[in-house]
């Protein structure tokens, strides 16, 4: 057995040291390893910190061309190919008016960069442009960075017409509105096709219903100091007495401007005028034809309108037979100087059809949809029954009376500000289901619409 030998002191203390010296490499290399991973995560947040300025920046870059894009109008006329110019003068005009000088636009449509933040550097740049192969779709970028990162959002606007909110209801009238003996105003789908909107402007008594007089959507009145009388026996959304007032009646709703008349391009469609010696008594069909001024035509018999119906000022027009038109009927008076001679008086049964029915003959007549009567400075009375009529109903002066009464594809529309009378057993059944956003013979700017979904963001 070998003997058991014993380190000395010195030998343990340089183990010891050796040992130290380990420790110390280890803790040193730690010590590298913790200050580049360090280094690394504060270079990785520098860099998130700068994606996010940068995006902020595409962001509010966004948001500052929306703002002046929602408010560019175009003219109705404008040719399609002149969108993009039109849009370029409006905001440029716009922002001339409201001197803004840190942000232009350039003809081809180049917002140069735009500063937002001077410490961070930060800053957006624009450009719009009409979509390839699409010249009602307007692209938007918005770049936003600082010189180093950079980010770019893109959108779309959609080019069109303007949605009036006089679409919105199913009667809507510059005058008063008076209900008396059981008229019914309803919606086929819903209460809500049954609104009504009543300007009122100069009357305070805006609207009067007695008898069992029953509208069943909700009432607003533009005029704030106007006033609303509903007998104990009539009903607003489905709520007779003051319970009818308080809580289907709204007065000194936010008013609107009632959209303007476009009738002369109707006269275009026509191809004939009616003379003033036709035995209107017989049964016809005309087509796009023209009534002349002072004709003053009596239709007693069976007659079929195809196309358009052109009345000359002054007419008054009476149709007491049955009725039945694939058309629309224009009235060409002023809308600011109504004139009792002319009125178009419906005392038979009435029957429509939209102009989309009809025949490849009728050209692009059978894209002027979502209207039945468009007359300015005419007077306008139904007191004969009706199935549908299919589209609009717009003049200066409109009553309904007696047994009238069917569904209406479209509004009811009264531009005068005398008074529009609802009596007897009318009954007026609004269907808006399909109502066209802008019908035929409606004036409309032209604006921006914002598409949501076309969000997105541009990869580099």
């Amino acid at each position: 057995m070998r003997p058991k030998t014993e380190s000395s002191p010195r030998e343990r203390s340089g183990a010891v040291v050796i040992i130290s010296m380990i420790f110390v490499v280890v803790f040193a290399a730690l010590a590298v390893c913790l200050a580049t991973m360090s280094g690394n995560n504060v270079q990785l947040a520098s860099n998130h910190h700068q994606l996010g300025c940068a995006m902020a920046s595409a962001e509010s870059g966004l948001e500052v061309m929306r703002y002046w894009l929602t408010r560019v109008t175009i003219p109705n006329s404008t040719a399609q190919s002149d969108y993009f110019a039109t849009i370029v003068n409006s905001v440029g005009n716009d922002l001339v008016a409201n001197e803004i000088s840190n942000m232009t636009l350039d003809a081809n449509g180049l917002i140069p960069a735009v500063t937002l933040q001077t410490a961070e550097g930060q800053s957006f740049t624009g450009q719009i442009a009409i979509q390839a192969g699409q010249p009602n779709v307007l692209e938007v970028y918005a770049t936003g960075g600082n010189g180093r990162i950079m980010r770019t959002i893109k959108v779309c606007y959609e080019i069109g017409p303007a949605r009036h909110p006089v679409f919105d209801y199913g009667i809507a009238t510059r005058g008063p509105l008076h209900m008396q003996g059981s008229p019914d105003v309803d919606g086929l789908n819903e209460n809500s096709e049954a609104d009504v909107y009543i300007e009122s402007e100069n009357v305070l008594d805006a609207l009067s219903m007695a008898g069992s007089s029953a509208i069943a959507g909700n009432v607003r009145i533009g005029n704030p100091n106007a006033q609303a009388s509903v007998g104990n026996s009539c009903s607003i959304g489905g709520e007779s007495g003051q319970g009818a007032i308080d809580n289907h009646v709204a007065i000194g709703a936010p008013p609107f401007e009632f959209p303007g008349l476009d009738i002369v391009r109707f006269e275009d469609y026509v191809e004939s005028d009616l003379d003033p010696g036709t035995d209107t008594s017989n049964d016809m069909t005309l087509d796009n034809i023209r009534i002349l001024a002072d004709t003053n035509p009596h239709f007693s018999g069976n007659v079929s309108l195809r196309g358009i119906v052109f009345v000359e000022s002054p007419n008054i027009v009476r149709f007491t037979g049955n009725t039945d038109i694939i058309g629309i009927i224009i009235g060409d008076g002023d809308l600011d100087l109504p004139s009792e001679d002319n009125e178009l008086i419906f005392l038979g049964n009435v029957g429509s059809q939209s102009v989309s029915e009809l025949g490849a003959e009728f050209g692009d007549l059978r894209q002027e949809t979502g209207t039945f009567l468009v007359a300015p400075g005419f007077s306008v009375s139904f007191n004969g029954s009706f199935e549908t009529l299919n589209g609009v109903i717009a003049a200066s002066a409109v009553d309904f009376s007696g047994n009238s009464g069917g569904i209406i594809n479209g509004a009811v529309m009264n531009y005068g500000d005398d008074p529009m009378t609802l009596d007897s057993s009318v009954g007026l059944l609004f269907d808006r289901s399909e109502a066209q956003e802008i019908p035929a013979g409606f004036e409309s700017e032209i604006v921006l619409h914002y598409n949501p979904d076309s969000y997105s963001v541009v990869a580099l």
